[in-house]
């Protein structure tokens, strides 16, 4: 295969020029890696990926394989010059033929067939081709440059060495300092090399998380969305109920209305006919028709007009109470919104008498940690030598949180620690070691959270009464909150738990107490 065909082997078929960090796809095509990486973060959210080359389609964003051996040949041909360079053998006159190399002692370009058969090629200095000599040749004596001075670090003549400016001192041939020097590069190559590969496991391990992340969102964001699309339909539900109770009481109510004033007009018509004939009796001038006419009994009954109150209070009103007995499913609803998002009851935490420090007190029930004199318990090696103390529980998987009331201490610290933290010196202390973070806070109001003695700052200089530690091991996450109104999340720490948690206290002055 020609030089050309093989470059052209050697081309990405995304940037079109020859590879660099060439990786591998599971259907075997290559491409450069920041290339097809480009392509892929285009293709998220598609729910496939394709090869550009195949179109072959993944279910998952494939893992891109460095092809170290087409690496390989990449960076080896970058390294061969071009044939075209645009330099001819100087003794080809017939048809112009490419220069192999060029010679400094006679200036002259040659192929690779006058090279080979030039009975004086030994005499020549040859190097790649070139039509600028200058560079070989040095400045002061134009002279081919033969020596390097490792002093000034310059690469000069004979003269030069012999009776120039570098006479005297340490020189060496030109290949011989030039292979030492690319030795060195090569060294440095080799440490450049391993810090990208580092650097491409890291961009790969982010990459990785990133994904997770997403697909991690995506699946809440769907658990959300279903969650609040069923909350919209039984709340829907409970409206309508709740609607058609009242429809059904107001028509009640109604139809009752309706027909006692239904009875009530014709009783009304009944008494305007009798007040008419009443008063035909009342305008006539014979008293024998007067007197003649049948009495008209009491039209004021009591009896008649009790039946009829009994009536309009028989009618009733909206049963509000009714109604609203209805809305009982909101609290099935909220429940079923508690189970969903997985909320739990608080953890129970319970204080280990035998780590805790002679100074600390230990309450009856095991949640109370308050500052006395010395306690006298036997010194172990599980005891700190400082004012705290860390639960019996450990945690290895799984959510948890508990609280602890602080109100009543001077100084205090609460967080996690890992079984294996010392327990004497200033490194035991929570938040001062890489075993340990802690939430602390005191009399001034100014809270950090610790870890490895790295301290971030909290910006709200407001007094916290009581905190919350959640836990969720398998991610990796611990949070502080302060259980103020309304509740306010302080920091999460983002970690890879090596060994099981313990919760940890510290208090100076007062006491502190787990709560909830």
């Amino acid at each position: 295969m020609a030089s050309a065909d093989l470059r052209q082997e050697l081309d990405c078929s995304i940037c079109l020029n020859i590879y660099t960090d060439p990786v591998t796809l599971r259907c075997g095509h290559n491409f450069c890696w920041v290339c097809i990486d480009r392509v892929l973060d285009t293709q998220e959210g598609s729910g496939v990926y394709t090869c550009p080359e195949c179109r072959a389609e993944f279910q998952d964003r494939p893992v891109l394989e460095k092809n170290r051996k087409l690496c390989n040949i990449a960076e080896h041909v970058l390294c061969i010059p071009e044939e075209e360079t645009g330099i001819f053998c100087t003794y080809c006159v017939h048809s112009p033929v490419p220069a192999l190399k060029t010679c400094l002692r006679c200036e002259a370009s040659v192929c690779d067939i006058h090279c080979k058969t030039d009975n004086k090629s030994a005499e020549h200095v040859l190097i790649d081709p070139t039509t600028s000599m200058e560079k070989s040749k040095c400045s002061i004596r134009d002279e081919i440059l033969k020596y390097f001075c490792t002093e000034d670090a310059a690469c000069i003549c004979v003269s030069c060495s012999l009776a120039g400016e570098h006479r005297g001192h340490l020189v060496e041939m030109l290949d011989e300092a030039s292979e030492k020097k690319k030795e060195k590069l090569r060294n440095v190559l080799q440490k450049l090399t391993t810090k990208r590969e580092e650097t491409e496991k890291r961009v790969q391990s982010l990459q990785g998380r990133r994904r997770a992340n997403q697909k991690k969102a995506a699946g809440v964001t769907e658990t959300f969305t279903a969650l609040f699309r069923d909350i919209r339909r039984q709340l829907e539900d409970l409206e309508k109920r709740v609607l058609s109770e009242i429809y059904r009481q107001e028509k009640s109510v109604s139809l009752s209305v309706s027909d006692l004033i239904q009875q009530l007009e014709i009783k009304k018509d009944e008494l305007s006919r009798k007040m008419r004939h009443i008063e035909e009796l009342c305008n006539m001038s014979d008293p024998v028709t007067v007197l003649q006419e049948p009495d008209t009994g009491d039209l004021c009954d009591t009896e008649d007009r009790e039946r009829h109150d009994d009536q309009v209070h028989g009618v009733g009103d909206l049963d509000v109470g009714l109604i609203s007995g209805k809305l009982h499913t909101l609290s099935d609803i909220i429940t079923g919104i508690n189970v969903c998002l997985y909320v739990q009851e608080a953890t129970d935490i319970l204080l280990d008498v035998n780590t805790a420090c002679n100074n600390i007190h230990i309450s009856g029930d095991r949640k109370t940690a308050s500052v006395s004199i010395n306690q006298k318990r036997p010194e172990t090696p599980e005891r700190f030598q400082y004012n705290q103390v860390i639960s019996t529980r450990r945690f290895s998987s799984g959510r948890h949180y508990w609280e602890v009331d602080v109100r009543e201490s001077g100084w205090w610290r609460v967080g996690m620690c890992y079984p294996s933290i010392d327990r004497r010196g200033d490194q035991s202390l929570i938040g001062c070691n890489n075993k340990s973070w802690g939430l602390g806070g005191g009399w001034n109001y100014q809270y950090t959270v610790r870890h490895d003695s790295k301290v971030i700052r909290l910006p709200d200089n407001i007094p916290y009464d009581r905190v919350r530690i959640y836990l969720d091991y398998e991610a990796g996450q611990m949070s502080f909150y302060s259980l103020c109104d309304p509740i306010r999340h302080l920091h999460t720490v983002t970690a890879t738990f090596t060994e099981p948690l313990h919760a940890a206290f510290y208090v100076w002055g007062g006491y502190i107490k787990i709560s909830g």
